[in-house]
């Protein structure tokens, strides 16, 4: 009997070192996490479109850009038309698209819009599209830091 007390507390001491391994790891992981995540940086992006060339935008992304962005290290966030109808020269929903892409670091944007831009899949894409004349009339994009209170990081 005296011979299993020490043995319990020895197993009780390595449990604990165990469990006090595992919780700082977890805790470590999520730290790394966040500062992975804190680097991110979004971009905002408007397209004006030529008169009745929106559909042609619209069906351009769903096909085809969507999947070379992701090809291309970008990730794909939020895309949408604006509900009202265009005043002047602001956006509407005749003419515009509006979307978000979240990239790891501002470096990586530009790297993917680097490798995007020249990728033949993408110019062939781009010419196809356009036979029947320009479809994008402006493009706007701002890049963007999440707030200490945003949702997303």
């Amino acid at each position: 009997m005296k011979n299993s007390l020490p043995d319990a507390i020895t197993i009780l001491r390595v449990a604990g070192l165990v469990a006090f391994v595992f919780v700082a790891g977890f805790w470590i992981g999520q730290e790394r996490g966040k500062a992975a995540a804190s680097n991110r940086v979004y971009e905002l992006r408007t397209y004006y479109t030529h008169d009745g060339k929106l559909p042609d935008l619209l069906a351009r992304f769903r096909n085809h850009t969507t999947k070379l962005f992701e090809k291309h290290g970008m990730k794909n966030v939020w895309y949408g038309v604006p509900q009202d109808p265009a005043k002047a020269e602001g956006p509407g929903k005749e003419n515009t698209l509006i979307y978000l892409l979240s990239f790891e670091s501002r470096e990586a944007a530009k790297k993917s819009w680097d490798g995007f831009r020249n990728d033949p899949q993408w110019k062939q894409v781009a010419a196809e599209s356009e036979k029947n004349g320009k479809i994008v009339k402006k493009v706007e994009s701002v890049y963007l830091d999440p707030t200490d209170f945003s949702a997303m990081k």
